[in-house]
């Protein structure tokens, strides 16, 4: 795994905050449409439909997922299951200003589980780095006034958020560094078609996770049901938005995630999850009808220098 940062890498990396923006903005759209728990059971088993055609075969060879199933459901469960899952039930009592905030800690979450778990200390300048990014985090959230930033009420909802954030640590370095024992072993096989085999595309690494992550999802919903929640408004634009949170923020976005993760490592990809925040606000100015703000062009500057420092130090330590 290297660092370097490349223009396909960097394009790999921004394209997922970018769909994850438009998945909070639909998120918070479908709030009290489709209950947070069902949203996000029905956004994978919708996910998982569009990818079996391309990872059936990793599901049919039982004995490979029989000897990683530990891992596969712990990769499952924090990415599919249980990220989202939070996100959505944070959208139903806590504000979008209060969820980029908290989700702007990312780059720390992910530094100290490296340093917690994998031996990973953060260097100086990723230190900057994270600095950077979180000022441009907090310039677009305050919306140039620093001082509304001290104003910020704390709900429920944002303790969600914080769940949310640090089971997608661990999911990325766990996507990123797989146990000792596995990444000894020979990678997952499937047969090729053609009296060979080979390992397991993208699509069918996905698809695996999707069916270990649904296991939970699955189980929420229905728990979510039982305890009395309200029945799901389908409708035309209902179904439009179940259709985009299945493809863009989440077979696009994951494969992309999973790509840059593999080359550039999961501190320097934090740095790109704080583009996450600038991008929903330009799309919530687009929506409401208002221009991009002075705020943004120098928040994005910001994040972007973030991203550069860090991978510059991580650069530097490969070489």
């Amino acid at each position: 795994m290297s660092s370097r940062l490349t223009p396909r890498i960097a394009l790999l990396m921004t394209l997922p905050p970018l769909l994850w923006a438009g998945n909070a903005v639909v998120g918070r759209l479908l709030v009290g449409q489709v209950p947070p728990l069902a949203l996000n059971a029905l956004r994978w088993l919708l996910a998982l439909a569009l990818l079996l055609p391309l990872g059936w075969r990793a599901l049919a060879a039982p004995r490979e997922l029989i000897a990683r199933w530990p891992y596969l459901l712990l990769l499952g469960t924090l990415g599919v299951g249980s990220y989202n899952a939070l996100q959505y039930m944070a959208l139903v009592t806590t504000t979008p200003i209060n969820v980029t905030l908290i989700a702007a800690s990312m780059p720390v979450w992910m530094m100290a589980v490296g340093a917690a778990f994998y031996g990973v200390a953060p260097q100086r300048r990723q230190l900057v780095g994270a600095a950077l990014s979180l000022a441009g985090v907090a310039l677009v959230i305050a919306r140039g006034n620093l001082h509304a930033l001290g104003e910020v009420q704390f709900v429920r909802g944002d303790f969600y958020i914080v769940a949310a954030i640090i089971a997608w640590a661990f999911y990325s370095w766990l996507l990123a560094r797989p146990p000792a024992h596995l990444q000894a072993d020979a990678a997952p096989r499937v047969a090729d078609g053609h009296g060979g085999t080979r390992g397991w595309n993208w699509a069918e690494t996905l698809a695996v996770q999707v069916v270990f992550g649904l296991a939970g999802a699955g189980a929420a919903a229905g728990v979510e049901q039982a305890a009395g929640a309200a029945p799901i408004q389908w409708g035309a634009g209902v179904a439009l938005a179940l259709l985009y949170v299945a493809v863009g923020p989440s077979v696009i976005a994951y494969r992309c995630w999973g790509l840059g993760v593999s080359v550039a490592g999961p501190a320097v990809a934090a740095f790109f999850g704080n583009l996450t925040p600038l991008f929903a606000a330009l799309l919530s100015a687009l929506m409401l009808g208002e221009p991009p703000r002075w705020y943004h062009g120098i928040a994005f500057a910001l994040i972007v220098a973030g991203i550069v420092v860090s991978s510059r130090s991580s650069s530097r330590a490969d070489s």
